[in-house]
């Protein structure tokens, strides 16, 4: 091994890592000391020998070790900072220093307040991040540059130079841009809202190169489908303290208490204030024994309840008619023969004024008749119009049924409103029952006291997500608050928090990220799809829809496809602020399929985490408490920083840096060897290696050269190229001094949020649709429930419907149900190995079962179990869970791999398996409703829709790659079975091949 690092640098900064670590093992000793009285301890406590002490309270000469505990609140600096982790918190800290190292953290206490009727914002944080600092200067800490000399995952590593590393990454890049494959290369980055600056850091490089920029949000099942569907927009929320504002609150699938620690206060607050409060989750949760009421389906089966709620409200006549006619697609008419709404184009002599009259949808009047409704499409300039509008003036029929004469003939035609009833006619109380577990009369009262609330809200968790049929569970909850007409109000709405999906800085963060406005964004789950061999062992229609959506352009695959019908493998994969490896779904194929197809994975990362240990090159990057950055969440309208408390550690630097300097070392290699630029196939543009660092630290909107080179400018860049942060109507704007001093209220809500920041009120979405009357952006510029794409209507799925889950396992094999939430003791994998979060819990890997499963069994509370089925296996500890519904093996997320004796994880039986109606474009020829758009639409990783079986087991898992599934023993005719490799078992999984 070389190192050509300067050696007086690098035994400084040596010198500096070991008197941080020595510091706090320090600490922990004279605490120790002071806290036992035992030890040898002369030289931090100055006391002597102990003495037999007869009065304690009137003569106690003990006094000095009392000063351990002051001096813990004793300090020579603080810095704002934060933690960038995916978790909605967002949450300032002030970081306490000493002696130049991290001495503790709080929690600040400055978060501005904004209306005096509101509980007071303050404080924000949890248990996680008051111990951030056991990672600033942890174990596992990656100090220096490390580059892997053994395979990949067995944890063989040589510490290299800075020099080196980025020297053998840049000849990787220059070899694959030069071979016109840059679009085989990949940056894999989780969630902008929690750092955008680090997040922009490897995605302009990534961007300059030509390569591919990945999706996260539907990747993690955190995307909920169902809203870019009926309500054409990502997600949009109220922020949290939006929720003391309502009278009736359903916590559908979100344990607040466990996942939303910091703005829980609001949802319990509000109880006090008198709000009703509903959970609804299948287990007896955290958050479950804060409500009134608790309603426990059975899993998977949200989609029939909602859809049984629905019923009551429209039977009832509960139902805001107001709201439906003028809000929604429920008066626009349906063709019976075709299934497709009737389009003005159809209807000869209808009075349209539009250019698109085949985009243009008709309801029909009170009078009888026929009328172009407002706001469609084709009236429309684009998805989001401002210009145009949805009032009526005219009063359409919701019961529509009639002959319509069209250029085809006489056409039978019926409202969606009618198609709707009919579909709600099959979910009655007793079929309710039946499917969800659920009480006639109990699902029955919630939706009547729901519909009574004059401000009612749903909570909506990722839970729902998780299931194949996650699109229709979340169109049938939605339902709920569009019947009610509870939307574009203080206190109403459906809020879906899944991290912080959603970032205020939205253009300042695009424009910093993704210089050069052309963008290889690719579906995250269709790329692991396809490059980890799952595609072509899927069933044939699930197959069959998938390439026609690649095929048809609707969504994007790379490498693309070559000009002989060839399509090269990923070369090359950048990983920073995330956990890939540890966290991909069907994990079985991407470690033995996808993985050896890269020539080089690269992770710029700040401790040895799964996916770390199965790169090739590991990145020292700073910590969240020795960097300049932003934070941001869509549950509160501040924007606060991050700034260096103290220097990186060993040789690490901010992401900013890393891949400034790798841009600084692709330029060199390129210059080196003469590199000429290169024409980009699908862009109109030239990727020039030879400019790419300058590039890289030029401000693109002014043109000023090194403007960027520091993390601190590309945070000021944000801030000033954002519209909430710098309005285009005032002089106001906020800086980074001013949220270094305290945490600021953003100043206006951009293009890409559905209504105003508004003095005084907590943010509240919808109302420049519902007050001020735009349309919406779907196709027919109406909250649209009906869907008339091709597939939707093959698939039986126009409107929300309750479907069984996929088989993928029979339930007389695996008779559990599988269920992998969030936990209170991490944020995704980030704290799952640290000490203090661990001594809080098991310690371990854990599987919760109920009493009855576990006795069945022969199981006991803190047993070594195996969690199996046809997949593959893992080994656990069984913890007896009486919460639980029986027939659910409940399986807390994140745990990283290396916590496993067989180096599996929780993900290893979870295979992949996409939903087609999720690869639609919609319209079919221009995708103005539904397109491909990074975490906006594209098909979502799903994990819930899996059974296992768990038994005792003694000594160590075996692995289903290497021995029998059920640790039992095998007979000689099922030794072709066990030696059969990932892709035979997702065949056999997914239903694809002979079975």
């Amino acid at each position: 091994m070389t190192d050509t690092t300067d050696a007086t640098d690098e035994q400084t900064r040596d010198d500096v890592a070991a008197a941080r670590r020595d510091f706090l093992k320090g600490v922990g000793a004279a605490a120790a000391v002071g806290a036992t009285g035992l030890g040898s301890a002369q030289d931090l406590t100055e006391m002597n020998a102990l003495e037999v002490v007869d009065d304690p309270i009137g003569d106690y000469p003990y006094r000095d070790w009392e000063d351990l505990y002051r001096e813990e609140w004793d300090w020579d600096d603080t810095a704002r900072s934060t933690h960038s982790v995916n978790c909605t918190g967002s949450c300032s800290w002030q970081v306490y220093t000493r002696n130049g190292q991290v001495w503790r953290e709080e929690q600040a206490g400055d978060y501005p307040r904004f209306d005096e009727s509101l509980p007071d914002p303050n404080p924000r944080g949890c248990q996680k991040g008051a111990c951030f600092t056991d990672y600033v200067n942890a174990d596992h800490r990656v100090t220096h540059p490390l580059r892997r000399t053994g395979e990949r995952g067995e944890g063989k590593w040589e510490r290299v130079s800075w020099d080196e590393a980025l020297t053998e990454i840049a000849e990787e890049v220059v070899d694959a841009v030069e071979d016109e494959e840059y679009d085989a290369i990949s940056g894999f980055t989780p969630i902008p809202a929690m750092s955008p600056v680090s997040f922009a850091s490897g995605s302009r490089l990534i961007n300059l190169l030509g390569g591919v920029s990945h999706s996260f949000y539907d990747w993690y099942s955190d995307l909920p489908p169902g809203q870019p569907i009926t309500w054409g927009t990502q997600t949009e929320n109220a922020e949290s303290a939006d929720w003391y504002n309502a009278d009736y609150i359903i916590a559908w699938g979100s344990n607040i208490n466990v996942t939303r620690i910091p703005d829980a206060k609001y949802f319990l607050e509000a109880g006090y204030d008198g709000a009703k409060r509903v959970g609804i989750f299948t287990d007896y949760s955290q958050t479950a024994i804060h409500c009134d009421e608790w309603i426990g389906p059975d899993p998977g089966s949200d989609t029939a309840l909602a859809l049984g709620m629905a019923r009551t409200i429209v039977d009832e006549g509960l139902y805001d008619e107001g709201h439906l006619k003028e809000q929604t697609d429920m008066p626009l008419l349906v063709r019976e023969d075709t299934g497709k709404f009737l389009r003005a184009s159809e209807v000869a002599g209808l009075s349209v004024d539009a250019d698109r009259p085949e985009k243009v949808f008709v309801m029909q009047d009170a009078d009888g008749g026929l009328r172009a409704a407002p706001g469609s499409l084709g009236g429309r300039d684009g998805q989001h119009d401002a210009s145009a509008s949805i009032a009526l003036d005219f009063d359409p029929e919701l019961a529509a049924e009639r002959t319509v004469d069209t250029d085809d003939g006489s056409v039978e035609t019926r409202s969606v409103w009618l198609n709707l009833r009919d579909e709600l006619s099959a979910y009655t109380p007793e079929r309710v029952h039946e499917l969800t577990g659920v009480g006639e009369f109990t699902h029955r009262k919630i939706a009547r006291e729901f519909a009574d609330a004059d401000r009612a809200k749903i909570i909506h968790g990722k839970g729902v997500n998780d299931w194949y049929h996650n699109d229709l569970g979340n169109r049938a909850i939605q339902l709920l608050v569009t019947l009610t007409g509870n939307l574009g109000r203080q206190g109403t709405g459906l809020d879906h928090y899944v991290g912080q999906e959603k970032i205020w800085t939205y253009n300042g963060w695009q424009t910093l990220s993704f210089p050069t406005g052309s963008v290889r964004g690719v579906p995250t789950t269709l790329w692991t799809y396809y490059h980890a061999g799952i595609m072509e062992n899927t069933d044939p229609d699930t197959a069959a829809r998938i390439r026609e959506s690649v095929e048809k352009g609707w969504m994007p695959l790379y490498p693309s496809e070559r000009d002989d019908g060839s399509r090269p493998d990923p070369r090359v994969m950048f990983v920073w602020r995330g956990n890939y490896f540890n966290q991909a779904k069907g994990n079985v194929a991407v470690e033995e399929e996808l993985w050896p197809k890269l020539d080089l994975v690269v992770d710029v990362n700040f401790r040895m985490d799964s996916t770390a240990l199965n790169s090739d090159i590991v990145l020292p990057t700073a910590s969240h408490y020795e960097k300049h950055d932003l934070s941001e969440t869509d549950m509160h309208t501040y924007v606060h920083p991050f700034t260096p408390a103290v220097e990186p550690l060993g040789e690490a630097k901010t992401d900013w840096e890393i891949f400034r300097a790798l841009a600084e070392k692709i330029q060199e290699v390129a210059e080196a060897r003469d590199a000429g630029p290169v024409d980009d196939r699908k862009f109109d543009r030239r990727i020039d290696l030879q400019s790419v660092h300058d590039d890289y630290v030029r401000d693109w909107e002014t043109g000023e050269a090194d403007a960027l080179a520091e993390d601190r400018a590309a945070a000021e860049f944000i801030l000033e190229n954002s519209e909430e942060t710098n309005p285009s109507d005032t002089t106001e704007r906020i800086e980074f001094d001013d949220i270094d001093e305290q945490p600021r209220r953003l100043l206006a809500a951009g293009d890409h949020w559905t209504s105003d920041i508004e003095d005084g009120e907590a943010y509240t979405p919808w109302k420049d649709y519902v007050q001020d009357k735009q349309p919406w952006p779907t196709f027919t510029g109406r909250q649209q429930y009906y869907i008339d794409h091709d597939w939707f209507l093959e698939l039986g799925e126009e409107l929300p419907t309750h479907k069984e889950s996929p088989v993928l396992q029979e339930k007389s094999e695996y008779p559990l149900s599988y269920n992998t939430p969030h936990s209170r003791w991490s944020i995704h994998s980030t704290w799952r190995d640290d000490t203090k979060m661990l001594r809080l819990q098991r310690g371990e890997p854990t599987v919760y079962l109920n009493p009855d499963d576990a006795e069945e069994r022969g199981i006991e509370d803190g047993d070594t179990v195996r969690v199996y089925n046809d997949l593959d296996s893992v080994e656990v500890q069984a913890k007896i869970y009486p919460s639980g519904e029986p027939g659910t093996a409940r399986h807390f997320f994140s745990w990283e791999r290396f916590q496993y004796p067989d180096r599996n994880n929780f993900n290893s039986l979870v295979p992949m398996y996409m939903k087609p109606t999720q690869l639609v474009q919609y319209p079919e020829d221009s995708g103005e409703h539904l397109h491909f758009f990074p975490n906006y639409w594209g098909p979502t990783g799903v994990n819930s829709d899996v059974r296992v079986e768990v038994e005792p087991v003694e000594g160590g898992a075996e692995s289903v790659a290497g021995g029998a599934v059920d640790g039992g023993e095998r007979s000689d005719g099922d030794a072709d079975e066990t030696a059969r490799g990932p892709l035979d078992r997702v065949t056999d999984l997914l239903g694809g091949g002979d079975r």
